[in-house]
Order: structure tokens, then sequence, then C-alpha cells
């Protein structure tokens, strides 16, 4: 089908449709208008298959806003010849819920239709709240589609999920966007093709950039770019005016913002500062603390750098630091040093594998008992106990170093954790501590002379 072809629905050929916003106008009408999505919607995708044989299922819709959730459910019910019956959890309660599914079942009785029962938003609904559906998927009273832009794996509860088939729209690609913003442009009964608007393709490329993935967004920022501008012919400054200060995809506490900071976190801990950087800036760029990446950087420079370099820890507690004095447009800078100073030391995690199986030990083991020779003896009593007896004070022993002595419980007495790499500041450290051990094997086999 032709991406661009007119709509011969005479439904939407209508003079009110004028009074509707741009986005609502160009609403797909049929499947293969769609944008995006071909990983559900391409010819012999589960998805496609399911609308062109029209067996309904309960589904849920998990993606970005402006990806064709609320498009979709639409065109399956059409599609499949069922009744829909739409409520946003944002505005619904139980009460509307329990009108919807008598409707349904009045239209059962009535005309044998399956009814599907859209919730938009529905992660805003409570997890109890969401139980008042389970009955009525149960006994095929609803085809339940939700919709939502939240992970429906923290979101919706176990019950719901068990009932319900998730399907993962992705953001619209710029070309995707691209296509959204031609169509309206050509379409002469819902768009703007009566207008004959001159478009350049660099103008309709930043729009799509703007759009960030949002396919409403982009008829929204198409729309008011037409009302401001004086002449059919679109200028590059009014485009800029538009699109000036668009607010980027970005959910603080969300998945996007998890998703970001994973990516950054991977592109230190992989040493790529230009990835780190990109990332950092994207983060910026949509609104995030920069105070909540410089403490990544911290626990960071601790997790994956670790005694490779600890210059690390330092650098990163002073671009926090510097952040606090100076403020956001010099400190973002000092966060932007210490990131590719992350990203360009070299890694080692050994730190982070010894804490842990350290810490795993002391779970395993119980309260061991602290060695007489490891204790203090402030009192009479305590000295009496043997307490500190036999402890070797190490500034006093050949290269301030005890050698055999044992510093765990005497039934841990041959624990093992740090294990030091052979990278940056580590490898020193690591030859350090194997002459150490040697001196302890040395000194132990004396002692079984």
């Amino acid at each position: 089908m032709d991406l661009f072809a007119e709509t011969e629905d005479p439904a939407l050929d209508s003079p009110s449709l004028s009074y509707l916003p741009l986005a609502a106008r160009m609403r797909p009408s049929c499947v293969e208008h769609i944008a995006g999505q071909r990983h559900l919607l391409a010819p012999g995708k589960i998805l496609r298959r399911t609308i062109d044989e029209g067996r309904l299922h309960s589904l849920v819709f998990w993606g970005p806003p402006g990806t064709g959730k609320t498009t979709l459910a639409k065109l399956i019910a059409q599609k499949c010849d069922a009744h829909f019956e739409m409520l946003s959890a944002v505005f619904a309660g139980v009460k509307d819920v329990r009108i919807a599914i008598e409707k349904a079942k009045l239209n059962r009785q009535q005309t044998s239709k399956q009814t599907i029962l859209f919730v938009d938003e529905i992660h805003r609904f409570s997890k109890s709240q969401q139980d008042a559906f389970l009955p009525f998927i149960e006994d095929g009273t609803i085809v339940f589609f939700g919709a939502t832009t939240e992970n429906p794996s923290f979101e919706l509860n176990n019950a719901l999920l068990s009932r319900t088939r998730v399907y993962v729209l992705k953001p619209l690609s710029v070309k995707d966007i691209e296509v959204v913003i031609k169509r309206a442009l050509s379409d002469r009964v819902q768009g703007l093709g009566s207008q004959n608007i001159l478009f350049e393709e660099k103008q309709i490329a930043k729009l799509a950039v703007a759009a960030d993935g949002d396919a409403r967004r982009s008829l929204n920022l198409l729309e008011n770019l037409i009302e401001i501008s004086e002449a059919q012919e679109i200028s590059d400054s009014n485009v800029e005016q538009v699109i000036e200060g668009h607010v980027k995809r970005y959910d603080k506490n969300g998945d996007i913002f998890y998703d970001q900071i994973s990516a950054f976190h991977k592109s230190v801990r992989g040493s790529s500062p230009d990835g780190a950087l990109y990332w950092y800036a994207r983060m910026l760029d949509a609104g995030c603390d920069p105070l909540y990446v410089v403490r990544r950087l911290v626990a960071i420079a601790s997790e994956d750098i670790g005694n490779a370099d600890p210059r690390a820890l330092e650098i990163t507690l002073n671009a926090w630091d510097a952040f606090v004095r100076l403020g956001p447009k010099e400190g973002e800078r000092a966060i932007a040093h210490a990131t590719v100073y992350c990203a360009s030391a070299p890694k080692s995690n050994a730190i982070e594998l010894a804490f842990h199986a350290a810490k795993q030990l002391v779970r395993q083991t119980g309260s061991l008992e602290v060695p007489l020779h490891l204790r203090n003896a402030p009192t009479k009593l305590m000295s009496e106990q043997g307490y500190g007896e036999e402890y070797r004070y190490a500034h006093n022993e050949p290269e301030a170093f005890a050698a055999g002595e044992n510093y765990f419980p005497e039934l841990l007495k041959d624990a093992k954790f740090y294990q030091a790499n052979d990278r940056g500041l580590e490898s020193k450290i690591k030859a350090k501590l194997a002459y150490l051990e040697g001196l302890n094997k040395n000194a132990t086999s004396k002692r079984y002379l």
C-alpha cells in the first residue's frame, strides 16, 4: 500500500475533522499506515498474523508515548469486528470498570460479539484495582487490552501478566517519523496536502529528530510550525523556533533513566570515554541531575577501577565537590573530566569480588570468636585471660611484616579473598602480595621443622 495515499474512508472525510488536532486527524486507519513496529506488524510476524486471522487474545502494549498503542488497539478491534470499550486509568476507578464490564455483558447477550476493554495507562491502577479485571478475563466477558509506558514487570501484578501477552512497541526511528510527516503534508483530506506548503528535506529531518521517536509529537510540532509561519514556504528560523527547547524522552526513576545510566556505566567500565561522554550528555540534555551521575562515578571508582588506579576515587570525589562549589555551568565539566579519567583508567574488579567473597564467607560461618592474640587487653582481667598474648607488633618485625601471623579465626586461617590483577598499579600490589606470601610460607615451613 502507498504510504502517502489519501484515505478513502468516507467517515474520515468530514468537516468536523478540521477542528481536530492534526495528530488526531492523521491517526492511521489501517495497519499498513502504522509507522514503525515492523518487528510486530510486518507480514508473518506474530501480532500481524493474529490481526489478519482475527484471533483475539488479552494483551498489554508496552512502549513510550506516540508509538501507536491506542491506534493499534482500535485497529485490532475494527479488523476483528469486536466491540471496543476504552478507559483511562488516569481518570477511571473501580466504578467505571464495573460499568464497562456490564456493557460488555450486555453486548455479548445482544450481538454475540467479543468486547475489547482497552485500559490506557494501566500502570496508574493499583495492583489491587488490577485484580478487578481477572474474573472477567477468565470467563471471556472481555478481551483485555492494556497500554503502559512503564515496565509491566514492576507495574502490573503477576496474576494479570499471566493472563496477557506483552508486546513491546519501540520508539519510532527518524525515518519512520519522516514518513509520518510527509504523509501529513501530502494527505489532502485529513492532513495539510491541500495547503501546498513547501518544505525542504532538511527541515523535515530536523522535525523528525526533534520528535524523539514520538509520532504524535512530530505532528504537533508540524502543526505548530504551520501556525507560526506567515507564508506557504517554511523558513529555517521558524523550524528552529518550534523545536527550540523541546524535551527529550526521559522518565526520572523509570526505564529510560535506568537504561541510560546503565549505558553510561557500561561505557566507563568498557573504557570508552566517548561513549561515556555521549550518555552523560544525553542524560544532561534530558534533565538528569548531574549529581546522580557523579555519585555513580564514585561507585565505579571502587567497583570497576579499584586498586588498578586508586586516584580515580579521589578524582570523582573532587568532581563532586567541584560541582557543589561551582554550580552546573562549571561543575558539569568537572564531572565530564572525571568521566573521561575513569573511562581511560585501567580496570579491576578485584576489590568488588574480594568484598563479595568476604561477606559470603561471613554469612556461611557465623560469629566465630576473635583469636586471643588479636584482642586488646585494657584491663588486668583481660590480660589474665590471655588477651593480646603472642601478638606480634608488625613495626617491630623485619620489613614491618610479621611473617606467618594469622589474622583470622583459626577455622578460617587459610581464607583468601583478594586476587589482584595485572593492570595498572594493581600489578605492583600483586607483586608485593606475592612477595609477602612467600615470606609467610617460609615462616610456616620453619615452624614445622
